[in-house]
């Protein structure tokens, strides 16, 4: 395979890690921001995409970036490495299309009282705090904002969002999402998480980041010693593959937990990625022993420009079936589906009772045996 030399290090790109790189520059999230890689045509030469116009179509429409740490996490340069699936272009984004997908198949804009704030759930909202993010997943469920200049939430936008929130007093949860909210200066960050702080109806703040799978640097004990003062703080992340537990990804995990930020994960069931029990098992286990709870598994949302990892419904539920009693329960995450037109979350699965008459439950023990349990009625 011909070497392509990256960024402005002389480096081969496939050869990028913290012995190529000095230390300090390695573990320094902010080297990777600045050293996105952003190329395609370099990543062309090393791999197996094809070089046509469809492609450039693809890049023209979904655009491409990465950080040079989950870059080096690839192995294989074809799509059938878990990583390159992910956060390389496919022409598939723009040739396979499923019936029902749709650029916003959750409704979010339907839902949006004001811009950038989406009010589902009755007791929660979700804010939109940016469209940049550090690497973009190429199943991501807002592609449709990949089409727009970069841009960050501003003060007077933050503050009629804010204003919305405390005339709805039943909302209890604040859900910073995006893009991701990580991505942001640590002082803007600050600055939102007082701004929402100070409604004093709001009991939980919740943080959706992929930041510490793609850039676990960025996860530092100042980032983390400015959320502690903002509890109780959730951070959802979202590990896909067992290859992203990294001894980074570790790191990250337990310095937020020591700062008391519990961490939980939202895996999306992904064809040629993590569509096997076998690959969930080692990943969902693996989440458990670096204190990330394994919270849900996603079937893959109907987005335009997705569908090529849609798996059948049924195979999510055969996962998860098969994973029943063969893991602790700490590790076995909920099977949901997000359903379309705003609809909300439902659990798809599996089931272990069979039927109930008169007062015996029949049940599926996680073994396949069929048992039959007395009382069921409770009398």
């Amino acid at each position: 395979m011909k070497e392509k030399k990256c960024l402005d290090y002389g480096i081969p790109i496939f050869k990028l890690d913290e012995k190529t790189v000095s230390s300090d520059s390695w573990h320094d999230w902010r080297w990777h921001i600045a050293n996105r890689i952003k190329d395609i045509n370099n990543i062309k030469k090393i791999s197996s995409i094809p070089n046509t116009a469809l492609y450039d179509k693809v890049i023209g429409k979904y655009h491409f970036a990465t950080t040079p740490y989950y870059f080096r996490l690839i192995k294989k340069f074809d799509y059938t490495d878990p990583v390159f699936r992910q956060v390389i272009p496919s022409t598939e984004e723009l040739t396979v299309h499923i019936k029902g997908s749709d650029p916003d198949p959750l409704a979010e804009g339907s839902h949006s009282p004001l811009p950038y704030l989406v009010h589902r759930y009755p007791d929660r909202v979700l804010i939109i705090t940016t469209g940049i993010c550090a690497s973009y997943c190429r199943h991501c469920n807002r592609k449709r904002y990949w089409d727009s200049r970069p841009w960050v939430i501003n003060l007077k936008q933050l503050q009629r969002i804010c204003d919305y929130i405390k005339t709805h007093r039943q909302v209890r949860e604040v859900i910073l999402s995006g893009g991701d909210p990580l991505f942001l200066n640590t002082n803007y960050l600050e600055t939102i998480l007082k701004k929402i702080r100070g409604i004093r109806h709001v009991e939980i703040i919740r943080i959706g980041s992929r930041i510490p799978v793609v850039l676990p640097m960025r996860i530092t004990k100042r980032l983390c010693g400015m959320l502690k003062k903002y509890r109780p703080i959730w951070l959802n992340t979202h590990f896909n593959h067992p290859v992203e537990l990294t001894k980074e990804a570790e790191h990250a995990a337990d310095m937020l937990s020591l700062h008391g930020i519990p961490v939980s994960n939202q895996t999306v069931l992904l064809k040629g990625v993590n569509d096997s029990a076998d690959t969930l098992a080692r990943l969902f286990t693996g989440l458990q022993r670096i204190l990330i709870r394994p919270y849900y598994l996603f079937h893959c949302d109907a987005v335009e420009g997705t569908d090529h990892f849609r798996t059948a419904l049924k195979t999510g539920i055969e996962i998860m079936t098969t994973l029943e009693g063969k893991i602790g329960g700490l590790c076995l995450p909920k099977f949901v589906v997000d359903l379309p037109n705003g609809q909300g979350k439902a659990p798809a699965g599996p089931c272990f009772l069979i039927r109930t008459e008169d007062n015996t439950a029949v049940f599926r023990t996680w073994e396949g045996e069929i048992m039959t349990y007395q009382g069921a009625n409770g009398s």
